[in-house]
């Protein structure tokens, strides 16, 4: 097995592994909220912490599709470099929003990568595309 094929699925269950995750921040925000917050808090800080964190929920969820939409359209696939490259940051997002998740960060904390790359991509390859004469 080439080191291209075995790419593909490592970097299919990292993406899924990370997707899972930012789900079950969706699940349990309410933590991560109160954890942005001082001891005492109202409720608008709590309403505008948690649509904070809901917003770039949202955002991250909107880059997975676009990111899975190039990964399944085969545009990124087989490219190895940008494979490796998701791999690497999916999982380390996969392993940072753990933590994030079980010992409660602060929302300030949560950020998003991989799919700006994998935009990038998909903008080189179906936007920069020459016609054939």
């Amino acid at each position: 097995m080439s080191a291209v094929s075995s790419l593909v699925p490592a970097r299919f269950l990292t993406i899924i592994a990370h997707l899972v995750i930012v789900i079950t921040i969706f699940w349990s925000r309410e933590n991560n909220v109160k954890a942005s917050l001082p001891l005492e808090f109202t409720q608008e800080e709590y309403d505008y912490e948690d649509r904070r964190l809901v917003v770039a929920l949202a955002v991250t969820l909107g880059l997975f599709a676009v990111e899975l939409a190039g990964f399944f359209s085969g545009v990124s696939m087989f490219n190895s470099s940008q494979g490796l490259l998701s791999l690497a940051v999916h999982c380390s997002a996969s392993v940072s929003l753990s933590f994030f998740v079980f010992d409660k960060w602060e929302c300030w904390t949560y950020c998003v990568l991989p799919a700006f790359v994998e935009i990038l991509l998909f903008i080189a390859v179906f936007g920069l595309k020459k016609k054939p004469l």
